[in-house]
């Protein structure tokens, strides 16, 4: 299957990244030139030669400093589904990954992939928060606000190192990897030095900062929350699929498939749950499914991510798709809450401020 050996170098890659071995020590030169040319661009920001534009709404990026996937989406889907439940009008804005168009677009529930990206309509369809994707995040969230102007907080799926938008708090994810060896870029994992350097201008505030561990052995300070497979799983139709009747007698041999950051970290949830897998197939992430053989796996029931199930599905309907759910500890949601509501207080005081002046 054309890319199927792209996650094997990326497993070879994470090995290597989590020490000062050999292949680090190659490419560590590398990782000097990626650190520098990061410092210059957070310098230019403290100059004031790139600016970050303000929205008219409160901004909350989450994304990692560490490359391959650590929870991301599922935090940005909790995330937003905690904020609805607190009556705050959220929308979110994302670039995209993978996505064949470079317009600025709404995601809806009907939007395909290749138009938006997997990861957007999995937010828009989980949530029914309204998403934008664009190549600028300062577009997106403009084009938002312009189609939903009451929204009062809008989440940046992914951008850390993106500082083209303003942001008032930050979340970092991590998982069981930590930092990793410590080193940048290719040399290492992180795609900045951890801690982060805030991009702050002269008489700003640096951003707002807030980790969380999505691992079960956090490295350093943060909170924690748990990744965990639903318990059932859902068919192209809608219809629920009980995770217990994968274990029938009679049931057909399952075959997982995940296109995702870290494949094996889905397969192990499976096999957590007792469910016998007969094959796995891990993809390249973000895997478009073009080359996918639907007869090669006649027979057998197809488990997959949510995040792949918009792709395959019209190549085999019958796949199910499982659910992926995170939950922070009370803390984290604690901690969110009161940084908002310190956010929004500054905010609305200064609009009055304006207002009077």
């Amino acid at each position: 299957m054309p890319g199927a050996t792209r996650p094997a170098l990326q497993s070879a890659l994470l090995r290597a990244w989590t020490r000062r071995g050999l292949v680090a020590s190659v490419l560590w030169p590398w990782s000097l030139l990626f650190g520098a040319l990061g410092a210059l661009r957070r310098q230019l920001y403290q100059w004031g030669l790139l600016t970050s534009r303000h929205v008219d709404a409160l901004v909350i990026v989450v994304g990692n400093v560490v490359a391959g996937g650590a929870g991301k989406t599922p935090t940005v889907i909790a995330l937003v589904q905690h904020l609805q439940a607190q009556h705050h009008r959220v929308g979110v804005i994302s670039r995209g990954y993978g996505r064949q168009r470079s317009d600025c677009l709404e995601v809806l529930p009907h939007s395909v992939p290749e138009d938006v990206g997997d990861e957007p309509l999995l937010v828009r369809r989980s949530t029914g928060a309204p998403v934008f994707v664009g190549r600028s995040r300062h577009e997106a969230a403009t084009a938002l606000l312009a189609h939903y102007p009451d929204t009062q907080i809008i989440v940046c799926d992914d951008g850390l190192q993106h500082y083209g938008l303003y942001r008032d708090l930050e979340i970092c994810v991590f998982d069981d990897r930590g930092c990793g060896n410590g080193w940048l870029l290719p040399a290492g994992p992180l795609r900045e030095g951890w801690p982060r350097h805030a991009v702050q201008r002269a008489g700003q505030h640096p951003e707002r900062l807030l980790v969380l561990h999505t691992g079960s052995r956090p490295a350093f300070a943060g909170y924690t929350a748990q990744r965990s497979l639903a318990p059932a799983g859902v068919r192209q139709d809608g219809t629920q699929v009980a995770l217990t009747t994968l274990l029938a007698p009679a049931a057909p041999p399952l075959v997982a498939v995940a296109g995702i950051g870290q494949p094996e970290s889905f397969f192990a949830m499976l096999r957590a749950l007792g469910l016998p897998l007969a094959k796995t197939v891990a993809l390249p992430d973000h895997y478009d499914f073009d080359s996918w053989s639907r007869n090669e796996y006649a027979g057998h029931t197809l488990i997959c991510t949510e995040k792949d199930a918009a792709k395959l599905w019209p190549r085999a309907p019958d796949a199910v798709a499982i659910p992926l759910v995170l939950t922070a500890e009370p803390a984290f949601w604690a901690a969110l809450d009161t940084h908002i509501a310190s956010v929004l207080a500054a905010k609305l005081s200064s609009t009055h401020g304006h207002k009077t002046s």
